[in-house]
């Protein structure tokens, strides 16, 4: 879901492991290494099915009143400042597009983690790919960033676009009618702290729980992390599940295949 005027709008994703590998396959994610798996519950039993290491967390949820508010209060504090820096390497991209949630999930997922992306053809002129996306990103804005997808004259407006697309259709669901939808897609990865960043001593200052929502401000520190599925879980627990009675939440891990 997205808060923007709805000049574009995409089909919503849905939140299972065939959509969310057929999007990652076709993006360019080689699954023999990694694909996207049903997380079960937070129990640690069912935690412990997860195959390890885990990369990333992909967390759909209803995006209610009472977080909106929560989260634009706390919106406000990063704007100002007032909030934990995160390390300066991960790329974070805002959403622009109406329900494109899902995919911006996915591309935070894959870019900031240790996946294996197939390489580019290196030709300017071939065709784009995700591995050309992750390099363009490095050197621009998140703004510019959100220009790729959004831009008719970007060649990765119409790949993530149609990737998208294939995507969500695809679906054990049939396609909506009416595309208005109160879930959202966020998405957790580890990274170095800036302190471990800035000193270059390996694991000065630890690693830090990332979460990256593209309706937000920018990418959200949300504290010391060890352990990315169990630290992801508790933070949803806290900050999502114990102030909903909603139960439309699902979570993903992309992590080794079984």
């Amino acid at each position: 879901m997205s808060d923007k005027p709805k000049e574009i709008q995409w089909i919503p994703l849905e939140s299972n492991p065939e959509v969310l590998n057929k999007w990652a396959k076709s993006a360019g994610l080689i699954t023999s290494q990694d694909i996207f798996q049903d997380i079960y519950g937070l129990d640690p039993e069912l935690l412990g099915m997860v195959p390890q290491p885990v990369k990333a967390v992909v967390l759909l949820f209803p995006l209610t009143d009472a977080l909106k508010a929560k989260n634009e209060e706390e919106d406000s504090k990063f704007v100002k400042k007032e909030l934990e820096e995160v390390d300066p390497t991960i790329i974070w991209i805002p959403q622009k597009i109406d329900n494109a949630c899902g995919t911006i999930g996915l591309l935070h997922s894959l870019i900031n983690s240790r996946t294996t992306i197939s390489p580019s053809d290196g030709s300017p002129d071939g065709p784009p790919s995700l591995a050309d996306f992750i390099e363009r990103c490095k050197e621009i804005t998140p703004e510019e960033r959100a220009g790729l997808l959004v831009d008719p004259k970007s060649r990765f407006a119409s790949l993530f676009a149609k990737i998208h697309a294939d995507a969500a259709t695809s679906g054990q669901s049939a396609v909506p009618t009416n595309l208005d939808t109160n879930l959202h897609f966020t998405c957790f990865v580890m990274a170095p702290s800036v302190e471990s960043r800035e000193s270059n001593v390996k694991g000065a200052g630890g690693h830090r729980l990332i979460e990256l929502d593209g309706r937000r401000k920018g990418p959200l520190d949300r504290g010391p992390c060890e352990d990315l599925l169990k630290d992801a879980a508790e933070f949803i627990k806290t900050y999502y599940i114990s102030q909903s009675t909603d139960i439309q939440f699902n979570m993903m891990a992309l992590a080794p295949p079984l």
